[in-house]
């Protein structure tokens, strides 16, 4: 009897075994949490992207992104960084964050961005287990002053420009000072800033896939900001700096990321986002037409017609941004949305596709764009709001644009042209009073 028993007892522990042993040769069903590589340009407005009808710069790996993947041909910010950047972070509109112009950064203010007070999508994100990092620009505080700002805004790792270092200021293009992990770089002198960032990028997503953690990475692009410098492709081919050339570089450094992507076997389970952080400076871009009829200093074209004003306007030149969105399966190829997007939409929109929840005490001004990036319809919001200090407020509903200070209505109807709206029109005052509204009911709200 005892011989028996040992028996079965030997027959059922092989066969556990080898039950066991199945399981773990099985590749898993379960599906891993997705990644997101945010590609951040600073100073790039909608038509300097071929795909978004620009003619006088060349992005083709931009294009290619967006062949393959979702283009958000309406999507806004505020016309300069920090406004634009705080309510990237927060998914609050400006009024309700209260940094309507650039922290001065660059004078060594002592002043910061206190995200204590106000959350960022990345300190939720890092609580649900993602590795979190972040590059390039961090003009939301002086690093010198507050050294663990990153930190606290949620990232846990970082590459950034210090703009301050002993007292004196710094570069960030050619010779650059880079704050990592909080140690300024000793090995980047010769090196240019931007493909530096570039390589801490792809060192993130290759230490994160070996960790198999979840990874949201801000990469905060420091192109094509001026100043106009030469690219290491200039310096190769000896030729002049040009804002076309910086925004080339720009758009090969986007190639090189998304082939990282590819080369590491992530792009299944990676939504890489590329987005302008407010509009192309245009002084830095000087009209090859100009003085020819309707031909201005710095206008750019498009086959939509041409584009008078950038950064720092709150017209559409200022706020309206490219937005592309490429990756998983899920996101379908060649897919154009013309839903309004606000930038505050990126915090619920992060959060929706990591799967992270927002606390229901936190209000936030944006509406989640997962279900657009994926082909459905979505909530389309009616409206974007932005602003900037001194110029007041704007809101705008794809047709109409009303300004706080001096309440002009501006008919938006044949983008890129924006006059002022006739007199008299009944259309036009129908949206001067429903926009009016809009513009009270926001203030109503915020003073609650």
């Amino acid at each position: 009897m005892l011989r028996v028993l040992s028996i079965c007892v030997v027959l059922l522990c092989t066969c556990f075994s080898y039950s066991v042993l199945c399981s773990a040769a099985e590749p898993s069903s379960v599906t891993p949490p997705p990644n997101i590589l945010m590609i951040y340009a600073d100073d790039l407005g909608y038509e300097a992207l071929n795909c978004y009808g620009g003619l006088d710069f060349a992005t083709p790996n931009l294009n290619a992104m967006a062949a393959e993947g979702v283009r958000f041909d309406r999507a806004y910010a505020s016309p300069v960084c920090t406004p634009s950047r705080v309510s990237l972070l927060t998914g609050l509109y400006t009024f309700r964050h209260s940094h309507l112009g650039v922290l001065p950064v660059h004078q060594g203010t002592r002043q910061k961005v206190d995200f204590a007070k106000m959350p960022t999508f990345a300190q939720l994100v890092r609580a649900n287990g993602y590795a979190t990092s972040v590059t390039g620009k961090w003009q939301l505080a002086t690093l010198e002053v507050w050294p663990n700002h990153i930190r606290e805004a949620g990232f846990d790792s970082w590459c950034v420009w210090q703009i301050w270092r002993d007292g004196e200021k710094t570069l960030r293009h050619w010779n650059p000072t880079f704050n990592q992990d909080g140690r300024v770089r000793e090995d980047i002198a010769q090196r240019f800033g931007p493909d530096v960032l570039v390589e801490y990028v792809i060192d993130q997503m290759t230490e994160a896939q070996a960790a198999q953690q979840p990874f949201l990475i801000v990469h905060n692009e420091l192109l094509p900001h001026d100043p106009i410098i030469e690219t290491p492709e200039d310096r190769k081919l000896g030729r002049q700096a040009r804002l076309a050339n910086m925004i080339g570089y720009m758009d090969k450094l986007v190639g090189r990321l998304l082939e990282a992507v590819e080369r590491l076997g992530i792009r299944d389970n990676t939504y890489v986002v590329f987005m302008g952080d407010n509009g192309t400076h245009d002084v830095d871009f000087d009209n090859p037409k100009s003085g020819q009829p309707g031909e201005r200093k710095h206008t750019r074209h498009t086959i939509a017609g041409n584009v008078n004003g950038g950064k720092f306007d709150l017209n559409d030149a200022g706020t309206h941004v490219p937005l592309i969105v490429w990756g998983p399966p899920s996101v379908p190829a060649g897919n154009v949305c013309n839903d309004l997007i606000d930038v505050v939409d990126l915090f619920p929109t992060y959060c929706e596709l990591t799967s992270t929840a927002i606390p229901e005490s936190l209000s936030l001004d944006g509406r989640s764009i997962a279900p657009q990036i994926h082909g459905s319809t979505g909530n389309p919001r009616q409206w974007v709001h932005h602003a900037i200090s001194e110029k007041g407020e704007s809101v705008f509903d794809g047709s109409w644009r009303l300004f706080s200070k001096n309440p002009q209505l501006r008919d938006a109807r044949q983008l890129p042209a924006e006059p002022p709206a006739a007199q008299h029109d009944e259309q036009a005052e129908s949206a001067r009073a429903r926009l009016d509204q809009v513009f009270e009911t926001l203030h109503q709200n915020a003073a609650q």
